[in-house]
């Protein structure tokens, strides 16, 4: 009966308080840091080996794998082998929905993970990095001159603000392309 509580009292921290449900299961956890959709799988079996710094947003579906699991196929021959090391998540990054980070990377600050990377190796400082495995693809600077020039100013407006800046905005691209 103990055993289905925790299970309902993990799913309910994860959700309302992702931050203090991270840092309750062991991971080191910044100040300002979002946590979006976490759950059992996010921080793998060695979660104390996971930190994580200041300003980071993690998203859906990202997982940290501190763990070589490989070794099973080793385990009949070394049955006392493990291959483990942490993982170090730098101050104001950004990892985007299911990027899967690997045993001993390092990602820099101000760095952006696009979606669906695979970090086998560690990501450098001020750089947008993408694929598999993850490369730098450009530079933050890069990465904001585009966004600005593309982006829109909808923050701060109220759901039917945005809605309706939207579809005039899109509206208008669409009647100028036919």
């Amino acid at each position: 009966m103990r055993s289905i509580f925790q299970h309902i009292h993990h799913s309910i921290e994860q959700r309302l308080r992702p931050v203090e449900y991270a840092r309750s299961i062991g991971v080191t956890v910044g100040d300002r840091c979002r946590l979006l959709n976490i759950t059992n799988k996010t921080f793998g079996s060695e979660p104390y080996l996971i930190t994580i710094g200041e300003h980071v947003t993690v998203t859906s579906g990202v997982q940290f794998i501190t763990h070589d699991g490989g070794v099973w196929v080793l385990r009949d021959a070394h049955p006392t082998l493990d291959v483990i090391q942490p993982i170090k998540v730098g101050n104001n990054v950004f990892i985007g929905i299911n990027t899967i980070l690997l045993p001993g990377v390092t990602v820099g600050d101000n760095v952006i993970l696009a979606a669906g990377a695979v970090v086998t190796k560690h990501i450098p400082s001020n750089t947008v990095a993408a694929g598999v495995p993850a490369r730098a693809v450009q530079s933050i600077e890069t990465y904001a001159q585009k966004a600005l020039s593309s982006g829109v100013p909808t923050k701060g407006y109220s759901p039917t603000e945005k809605r309706r800046f939207l579809e005039d905005r899109f509206a208008a691209d669409h009647a100028k392309e036919s």
